[in-house]
């Protein structure tokens, strides 16, 4: 069922503002089921990268979120959940048209993806820093500080709680943001610039660049002004951001071709042990 008020176009997220790419490129997003596009998307380009991160930084640099006690953190990020909470019927919607996944799995993620929020919330309050003395005069601290942007690249398959995995923890400790969501399913990603700053988070520390992976993805991934990245995908694709990211010395956080290793011992029932492996291998979290 085509859910209500489905978009026509998708742009990027940039600064606070609905913006299309600066060529004016898209490209196409088709439907699991018929494989027929039903929009268009702004197809991001470096320049647009480019965009995204100067407002990234000028919201880290010059913005209050960086410095904003954990607690005043928290609240936004509780709001963010209650607001994800809210929306769970549309998202699951979204999500069901977009990817193919049953309702009832996309009903359950989207509550995985408000207490994502939920939980980040929590740890960054009871959250403390340590100090250790060492022998003779000194002594030894931890001080935890935003590094600055963080690149998010994410996949196809269950795209908004996945999001969510990286968005939580990327806003809880104070880092602003450029979400570069997978170009085959980007429905549900338009949902989070209007949930962001419903729940309070300063314009531009959230950013959104919809596009390819060999261009939108490559440029947030060769950006200078992204010290970290994080992506969860095929393990090639994985490889080269690695090799790319080298370059800069920048901090990764990799989820790589993990897709569903089953080990069955010779003396398991082989029918039930194959049934359950199935099953296993397209159950998602409830």
């Amino acid at each position: 069922m085509t859910p209500e008020n489905l978009p026509k176009f998708l742009p990027h997220h940039i600064g606070g503002q609905e913006v299309p790419s600066r060529s004016g490129a898209t490209f196409d997003i088709a439907d699991p089921v018929s494989n027929q596009p039903y929009a268009t998307a702004a197809a991001g380009q470096a320049e647009d990268i480019d965009l995204a991160v100067r407002a990234a930084r000028d919201a880290f640099v010059g913005g209050p979120w960086p410095t904003m006690t954990a607690r005043a953190r928290a609240r936004v990020l509780n709001n963010i959940g209650d607001a994800v909470e809210a929306q769970g019927e549309r998202l699951a919607a979204l999500e069901t048209f977009d990817t193919g996944l049953p309702i009832t799995q996309a009903l359950g993620q989207a509550k995985r993806a408000a207490e994502n929020f939920r939980f980040f919330a929590d740890l960054i309050v009871a959250m403390n820093e340590d100090a250790y003395r060492v022998p003779g005069a000194q002594l030894n601290y931890v001080v935890r500080k935003p590094v600055g942007v963080a690149g998010l690249i994410t996949p196809w398959n269950t795209p908004f709680m996945l999001e969510s995995w990286k968005l939580a923890p990327a806003l809880a400790s104070g880092c602003t943001i450029v979400l570069k969501p997978a170009e085959f399913t980007p429905l549900s990603a338009s949902l989070w610039g209007p949930i962001f700053a419903a729940a309070g988070l300063p314009a531009g520390v959230f950013n959104l660049v919809n596009g390819i992976g060999e261009e939108a993805g490559q440029a947030l991934v060769e950006h200078p002004g992204v010290p970290r990245i994080s992506f969860t995908g095929e393990t090639t694709t994985g490889q080269t951001i690695m090799r790319t990211a080298a370059e800069n010395l920048k901090g990764l956080s990799m989820e790589l071709g993990g897709k569903s290793p089953v080990v069955i011992f010779a003396d398991a029932d082989l029918d039930a042990a194959l049934d359950s492996s199935r099953s296993g291998g397209f159950l998602a979290e409830r």
